[in-house]
């Protein structure tokens, strides 16, 4: 089980509720044909996170590419106005983070703080711990 944090290309904010709607039924195609379950998915202007369950035979790396390339081929073919903000044809930044569940918190706890997506606290940042 991994938690995933794919920011958008130049950190821009572009995932409107039309794109975050489009994103999760994405997401819900590409568990059909991968092994792959995502168990939450929280969005805020910029960034997505992902808490997601595999197999072994996908490595981490393997898991983020399948979610970032066939995620943005999808959003760019159903929602072309994005392309203004994100030129070059890319949707996501090259980076990401990436953390098995049992390393910073329990299921629980990070599936939490997945749903809280684009809930800010008072002080303007969520909390994981």
């Amino acid at each position: 089980m991994y938690h995933i944090v794919c920011p958008s290309r130049y950190r821009r904010t572009v995932l409107s509720a039309t794109v975050d709607a489009k994103l999760k039924e994405i997401c819900f195609e590409i568990q059909k044909r991968y092994e792959i379950t995502f168990l939450e998915i929280g969005s805020d202007d910029d960034h997505v996170h992902f808490l997601v369950q595999s197999v072994p035979m996908y490595i981490p790396k393997q898991l983020v590419q399948i979610i970032k390339s066939l995620t943005a081929r999808e959003i760019f073919k159903a929602c072309p106005e994005v392309k203004k903000y994100l030129w070059g044809g890319k949707f996501w930044s090259e980076g990401y983070f990436l953390s098995t569940v049992g390393a910073h918190g329990n299921e629980q706890m990070i599936k939490n703080y997945v749903q809280q997506q684009g809930n800010i606290e008072s002080n303007g940042q969520l909390k994981l711990f």
